[in-house]
């Protein structure tokens, strides 16, 4: 099976037969993880997909939330479609294994410490709810999370997705925004 066959245009399905919707010239936006397939394409409008690419044109009046081969195929470069799947899956990986890093121990006071990538991070209970603080001592950074968290490994999935962001916000090379799925509890 070559790329073409793997192309739901060939096949002339959802939008890919309709007049009107452009096939080529679109831009990826952004990505985000679902953390499971919960949405179809909006370009094939068949394939069940967990990694969103959210495609935008400037001659259509929708940003379509689309598969990898879809977006590979509407902005002419499925490979760079691939290299952004690949990111995202690396990262649903890197996530789910970051609560149970060897790094992670306790500190003096009882709180969750762990030093990653150039931030500090702590993990504290108090009033039965779990708070995060994120601290990056290059810079001078320091932020307590907003939200609570109901369990110690909810806020250090947060925390994840924080220095991710953080990490993300920072990096000039980055230009898209990559969401994931709210931390569950």
């Amino acid at each position: 099976m070559t790329e073409l066959d793997e192309a739901p245009g060939v096949g002339g399905f959802g939008k890919w037969s309709m007049h009107g919707v452009p096939h080529k010239g679109w831009t990826c936006v952004g990505v985000e993880d679902l953390g499971a397939p919960a949405a179809v394409c909006e370009m094939c409008e068949r394939q069940d997909i967990r990694y969103v690419h959210a495609m935008q044109h400037p001659d259509f009046p929708e940003i379509l939330h689309c598969g990898c081969i879809c977006a590979g195929h509407m902005e002419q470069d499925v490979e760079r479609a691939r290299r952004r799947e690949a990111l995202m899956k690396n990262a649903a990986r890197r996530r789910a294994g970051w609560p149970d890093r060897k790094a992670w121990r306790r500190s003096r006071q009882g709180n969750l410490v762990i030093s990653e990538r150039g931030f500090h991070v702590t993990i504290f209970e108090r009033d039965g709810r779990w708070h995060g603080l994120i601290q990056r001592p290059s810079t001078g950074y320091k932020r307590f999370s907003k939200r609570t968290y109901a369990s110690e490994r909810g806020a250090q999935l947060a925390s994840f997705d924080a220095i991710l962001f953080l990490e993300e916000s920072t990096n000039v090379a980055w230009t898209m925004s990559i969401r994931r799925s709210p931390v569950q509890d």
